[in-house]
This record gives C-alpha cells, structure tokens and sequence, in this order.
C-alpha cells in the first residue's frame, strides 16, 4: 500500500483512465475520470462504498494511469482497455446479440427486402428492430403473400426464367420481365407503408384474400392468410396510442442493490413498442451515473442508436451526448423524462429492471460460484502459485492420424473467451501420434510469448491438457526447453477425471460436486467440441472437394466458388437448384446436372 500512497499524491488534475491491478498485475478494473486526482483517491478514502467497490478495492495492490485530452477521449479508451482486458470487476456484456431489421434494397431498379442485423448509412432502407415475438419471417412472407414484392438477390438485368414462386403468385418475376418498374414501385410504396406501421390497408387486404381462398376451398392458404392476420393483430397492439406516432426512443433504467445490478431497455420505433431486454451487472462502480454511462456505452456497441434515449437523472447526460455525436456521429438527445408518456415509460423500464434484478441476485452468485470462486478453489486444491485468471486448454482431434488438428480454447475467471479461441493444422508430425502433436502445438504458442505478438496471445496463467500423465510429460519437455515463467501446467484424465500436476507423481481427485472440478470438466469439454468441429469442416471439405473433381464441367474455379458459398456437402446437396445457379460459373443447366450426379452417385 505503499507505492498506492505516493502514487495518490502525484496524481494530476487532468481527465484520463484509471486501471487497478491485483497481486498478480492483473487489471481487475478499467474507470474513466473528468479529474484524474479526485476520482482514483475517492477508492481509497475512509467514505461509505457500494459493498462490490469495497471488495474491487481490497483486491488493488497497484494503479497506472493514462491522461487524455477530454473525457470523452476517456470515454473511449476506457471502453477500448475493458475490451482488452476483461477486468472482473467492470461491466462486460455477454449479451452482444442484435436483433433482426428488414432491410429494402432501394438502389435496386427493383427493390429487395431481406433480413439483416446490421444497419449502414447505403441508400437502404431499414425498419425494426424486431424483438419480442414478433418473427422478421412472418412480416416478410407477408409482404410477399400481400404485395408480391421479391425476397430473392436475382439480379434483373438479363432474360432470367420464374422461378416458383412467380407461378404461385408470390413474385411477378421483374427479374424475368414480367412486371414493369412503375407497377413494381407501387407495390413496394404499399410495403412501405406497412412497414412504417400502417396496418389498415394491409389487414383489409388480408381478410379479401381470405375469404375468397375459403370460398374456392383452397383452406391452407386461407388459414397461412388468417395466421398473417393475427399477427398484424399483434403488431397493431404494441402500438402506445398516447406516444407521439414517430417517437424513435430506446428507454433504459437502472437497478442495484448494491452488490449486483440489472437494466432494462425497451425499444419503440414509430411509437410502437418493439419489445425489450434484460441484462445482469457485476460491477464496481463507484455511483450509479458512472454504471449507466459504461453500461450504454457497451450496449451500442452492437445495437442501433435510436434518435434519443430515455433515462433517469443520474444518467452523464452531457458526456453521454457529446460522446455519441463524437463516436458515432449522430445527434441522440439524452431525456431525463420526469413528467407525462415518457416518464410512465421510464417507469415501466424501472419495474422490469428491479423484477429481473429480484429474481436474477441466485443466479448470479451461482454464476460466481461457478466461475470465479470456482478458480479460487483451483489455485488451492492444486496448490497452484497463482490465481488462474486466463486457462487455456488444448486437444487434438484425428482419424487414424489423418487431417491432425488441435485446439486452444481460454476461459477468463471461469468463463469462456471465445474471441481468444485458435486452431491449429498439426504440420510435422506424420501419423496418429497424440504426444508429438500436442508438442508441436504447444511449442507453436509459447513461442508467441516474448514477441510482439503476445500482445494477442497473453501469457497464461494455467495450462490444461485433455489427457493423463503421459500427455502431462509430452508437454512438460516443451516447457523445459524454454523460459516459460510461472505459467501453471496440468491435465485432466477423463475416465476417472483425475487431475496431474507436476508436483507430484500422485492424482488429485476433486469431489464430482466442487465447482472447481466443474469447471475444468467445461473448459475440457469445450476444448474437445472446438477441435472435432474443426477436424469436421476439414475433412468434410477434402471429401467435398474430391467428389466435386468427379463430376464433369467442374473446374477448379468453380469448385472454389461451391466451396466458397455452401461449405459442406450436406448443403450442397440440400440446395436447390436455383440457389446452385447463383454460383459464379454454375449456369442452370450446370446446377441441374449437379443435382441429379448428386442424387445418382451418392
């Protein structure tokens, strides 16, 4: 605590970051400050602290620090070092997971709708989010079924011939010539218009085409019409009559207990409730403000960002917005609604979030126990020198030592980092020889450490190995041959799951029951999926590329193509063959000859 103590007394009065390492020199907290000076010596002050920020503080034997010209610019970085760090005690989002826009293609002389998770500034149109329910699948059959607007990527230039669902009614085929652009554009103005909320026109239509399918006993299309039916139905009750029609707002609320907290974001576009999300926090933010902020700077990292955002009082309102037009720029008014609809909205975001938050507090300490606890009970149980933060686990995958592959896959306080993920072509060893795989694997990462790509491939602080004592000694003599510090090594044998280390020439065995035990079994577990997935793809794809040399006019180049857009003989084969044509070089009469040696040979 001494070097903290002359440390705070040389902080400065600029805005920067703040990062707080443990014992171990890892950073298990990422914060951004206006003033440097006040904030970093706010953590060490006798002041009340949410319990969690006690706790971070307890874990700190050391600080650095990075001035920036704004706090915007710390902003920014603080989000940048959270990323590279995964510090335990910040904000991380597991839940990157967007939703699903229906975008129209209006630089097209005959505009497409498809489904799409991301939006761009490209001359398209785009309208959702849509969550809660509500299928982007259904809508677009829908507008298919009502206003036979295509949802294929055939071009329209070039005579092509309809496909079936010009002849089912569903597509008047522009890409065959057989609607013109002005009758084409009237369809898709009436789509539009139906995406944009009206509803009216469309349901009338509907119900028309309804009864009339039910009057000439085609009953499975009227029925495929009153499912469409209800679900405008559904979309016509998210609509908030009292909110302003054009109201584009996401509204996020805040809750804690002051050990864990959630947040709820609801999402309108056009006055019309989308739906929402829910997320767990485990932080150690000193005010809620600062939580809020680092919360909303991470959510729209992978999410649109609406015109303005709802939230409460506390919220960096003025750091939030310059931010946002910095980052992104866009101008998002950030409301702190008091009063009338927004505030009712804001409230009914407060609910949720305080629910979930009830009902989410069991799951998250099991959560705990399960992955960082669960390390704690690792480094005693082994006897290991340190806490193993970042474990990484190998395995390799073979089938009578052909297309050798091996895996690493790393867990950062219990839990999977599958960005840091790697595969591995197992290229000097000739036959089906486990131990000198695993050699050449390990020996291929440790000798990124010391290098300037460590910096992508950090030192670990355990090694695991899927096998026993014989795998453990293969990879000991790598670890010999070089410097590899305090790097921990072991292997998990799993027909008794025993446990070697290289302190000793006896097992440990954990109780099936510990948490410490579970966690080694998943990261196992994962290493083992993660290698025969990918033993999988190449071997599939060497199989596929031997098959396709046997049929006739299937050159090089257009193997690759094939390759390049189905992958996997199963897809090839389940393609149809208008989606076979879209291949550069695989003309329809090709497609079909592809086909049909398929069905015939195989």
């Amino acid at each position: 605590m001494d070097i903290i103590k002359e440390k705070l007394k040389l902080l400065p009065d600029n805005p920067g970051v703040y990062i707080m390492l443990d014992e171990y020199k890892n950073v298990i907290y990422v914060g951004k400050a206006r003033v440097l000076k006040n904030r970093v010596r706010q953590y060490f002050h006798n002041s009340p602290k949410p319990e969690k920020v006690m706790k971070m503080v307890a874990n700190i034997r050391d600080f650095n620090y990075i001035i920036t010209n704004s706090e915007i610019d710390a902003l920014a970085l603080e989000n940048n070092l959270i990323k590279k760090y995964k510090p335990k005690y910040n904000i991380l989002l597991k839940d990157d997971k967007t939703y699903p826009y229906i975008k129209v293609n209006m630089r097209e002389e005959f505009p497409n709708f498809s489904i799409t998770r991301k939006t761009a500034k490209d001359g398209c149109k785009y309208f959702g989010p849509f969550m809660g329910g509500i299928s982007c699948k259904d809508i677009l059959d829908t507008l298919q079924l009502t206003f036979g607007v295509r949802l294929c990527h055939t071009a329209t230039t070039g005579r092509k011939r309809e496909c079936l669902n010009y002849h089912i009614g569903r597509c008047p085929a522009p890409c065959a010539g057989r609607i013109n652009r002005v009758d084409y554009t009237a369809r898709v103005k009436k789509a539009l218009s139906f995406l944009d909320g009206n509803y009216g026109e469309t349901a009338e239509l509907l119900k028309s085409k309804m009864v009339n399918a039910a009057e000439n006993e085609n009953f499975e299309l009227a029925l495929d019409y009153k499912s469409k039916i209800e679900m405008l139905s559904k979309l016509e009750a998210k609509r908030i009559t009292s909110l302003n029609r054009y109201l584009d707002a996401d509204i996020i609320a805040y809750a804690t207990n002051n050990m864990y907290s959630a947040v709820n974001v609801l999402v309108t576009r056009k006055g019309i409730m989308q739906g929402g999300s829910n997320f767990a926090l485990d932080e150690a933010h000193i005010n809620d403000g600062e939580a809020l902020t680092a919360f909303i700077t991470q959510y729209y990292q992978n999410h649109e960002v609406p015109s303005e955002i709802i939230c409460e009082e506390f919220c960096e309102k003025e750091l939030l917005q310059n931010y946002f037009k910095e980052k992104f720029g866009k101008s998002v008014e950030i409301s702190l609604a008091k009063l009338g609809d927004k505030a009712r909205l804001l409230m009914m975001a407060k609910k949720n979030a305080e629910e979930y938050l009830e009902k989410s507090v069991d799951k998250i300490k099991h959560k705990d126990d399960m992955t960082v606890n669960a390390c704690k009970r690792l480094q005693e149980l082994l006897s290991l020198k340190r806490y193993p933060r970042r474990m990484e686990c190998y395995d390799i995958s073979n089938i009578s030592g052909v297309d050798k592959v091996g895996s690493m896959v790393v867990f950062i306080d219990g839990e999977a980092d599958r960005n840091s993920y790697r595969r591995f072509r197992i290229k000097t060893v000739e036959g089906a020889n486990d131990f000198a795989s695993l050699q050449e694997v390990l020996t291929r990462r440790l000798d990124k450490l010391g290098t300037d790509e460590e910096e992508k491939f950090p030192r670990p602080d355990l090694i695991i190995i899927d096998g026993g004592k014989g795998q453990l000694s293969a990879v000991k003599e790598i670890f010999d041959g070089r410097d590899v510090g305090d790097i921990e090594l072991i292997s998990l044998a799993k027909r008794e799951e025993e446990v070697f280390t290289l302190y000793s020439d006896e097992s440990v065995m954990i109780s099936h029951r510990d948490y410490a035990l579970k966690t080694l079994q998943r990261i196992r577990d994962e290493a083992h999926r993660f290698a025969i997935t990918y033993f999988r793809n190449i071997h599939s794809k060497r199989n596929l590329q031997s098959i396709l040399t046997e049929i006739e006019g299937i050159g090089k180049k257009r193997r690759m193509a094939l390759l390049e857009k189905f992958g996997t003989l199963d897809k090839i084969m389940s393609a149809s063959v208008e989606e076979l044509a879209e291949v550069d070089g695989i003309s329809e009469a090709k497609a079909r000859f592809i086909k049909e040696y398929l069905k015939e040979n195989l």
